[in-house]
């Protein structure tokens, strides 16, 4: 098993919250993406005004990683119109991945169509213009029958509205990684969460984002079914040694 091409290595701080000057936040972002290069990892997630600086340095490598991004991050309360139009520029500036986050609270709130109108709409972006595209759900906010509800609604808007050759296009995935939970409760991927998930949206894929700490967690989730890895410890998971990293 190549794991690294599970990985989706991933940084999406602000300078704000790491703590640092916008110059040195530049310069963690261009060590995740040159990492990313060097270890051949799937994919690296990061910030959308980030996205075409991610895009010169692998073509300038000649290199096969591909750029991801999140959309309407990191609680997935605006417009469909706001999402759109996020999700356009991050398709001009070059990104491959799309990581929209769902909104969550409008579906815990019974606007069931107004969730599905946005699945909807920003997956036919996604997809028409050659993306593949996440749904971030946002597990720990949610109870589990509300994971498996809205991973089966995800699942159905895809079913009902694309050809087959799309589904496996379009992801569910599990958490942001900034969610803050009560008690020290995990607000990353759980064994528990994904096994649902994986469940409840099959047969579209699932990404496991936030929560796996090493090597064997990876290989577990794999085992599980998930198809992307989402770690801020990418290296260190792909080395076989324990995350340091928060996500």
């Amino acid at each position: 098993m190549d794991i690294k091409q599970y990985l989706d290595s991933t940084y999406l701080k602000t300078a704000e919250q790491a703590g640092l000057s916008q110059p040195e936040n530049l310069e963690v972002a261009r060590t995740v993406i040159a990492e990313a290069i060097t270890q051949n990892f799937k994919l690296v997630m990061i910030r959308p005004d980030r996205v075409a600086f991610a895009k010169e340095m692998i073509v300038a490598a000649q290199s096969e990683v591909l750029v991801g991004t999140v959309i309407d991050f990191p609680e997935g309360t605006e417009s469909l119109a706001k999402k759109l139009e996020e999700a356009q520029q991050a398709i001009a500036d070059g990104a491959d991945d799309l990581d929209f986050v769902v909104n969550y609270t409008a579906f815990k709130a019974g606007e069931e169509a107004l969730v599905k109108d946005q699945v909807l709409q920003c997956s036919q972006l996604g997809l028409k213009n050659g993306k593949t595209v996440k749904w971030i759900i946002e597990i720990a906010a949610l109870t589990n029958k509300e994971m498996i509800a809205l991973s089966s609604l995800i699942r159905e808007v895809i079913i009902q509205n694309f050809e087959e050759q799309y589904w496996q296009k379009v992801f569910v995935k599990s958490s942001t990684g900034f969610y803050k939970t009560q008690d020290g409760k995990p607000n990353g991927a759980t064994v528990e969460g994904i096994k649902l998930m994986l469940e409840a949206s099959a047969p579209l894929p699932v990404k496991a984002a936030g929560g796996v700490r090493n090597y064997d967690e990876a290989v577990q989730m794999i085992q599980l079914g998930v198809k992307r890895i989402g770690t801020s410890s990418a290296k260190a998971i792909a080395d076989g040694k324990i995350a340091e990293g928060g996500y």
